[in-house]
């Protein structure tokens, strides 16, 4: 994740697909777009509700977007406060960690370009 924001501090920007809550690096997010047909779906993150929000961000290939139902907003997060996730846990391909919002809500953190492109993902 960038640290951007402040030393020992990372920007991240907070979306939700259906009930589920995700957190992925800001600076990757090179806009925020209304879905359209190259709206991606990411299976292994769970179907959107509406999906009628697209997260734009850069990938060797291109641009790709990534359906969500909602865009949440961005907020500045202490590297201390970020957990991995354990190998034995065998998260998919992309998830980087958690936040525990407040302490106790997990937030899955994902990488958006490794995410699109992950076993699940979009065809």
């Amino acid at each position: 994740m960038s640290e951007s924001a402040a030393p020992g501090r990372v920007d991240v920007l907070f979306f939700r697909i259906g009930s589920a809550r995700f957190g992925a690096d800001a600076s990757q997010v090179v806009r925020i777009e209304r879905a359209g047909f190259h709206a991606e779906l990411v299976d292994a993150l769970g179907m959107p509700d509406e999906g009628n929000r697209a997260l734009v961000f850069v990938t060797p290939s291109g641009e790709r977007q990534m359906c969500v139902d909602a865009v949440e907003g961005i907020r500045t997060v202490g590297v201390d406060d970020l957990r991995r996730v354990p190998a034995a846990a065998a998260a998919p391909r992309g998830v980087l960690g958690l936040w525990l919002e407040g302490g106790q809500h997990p937030v899955v953190l994902i990488d958006l370009p490794t995410t699109v492109d992950a076993p699940g993902g979009p065809p």
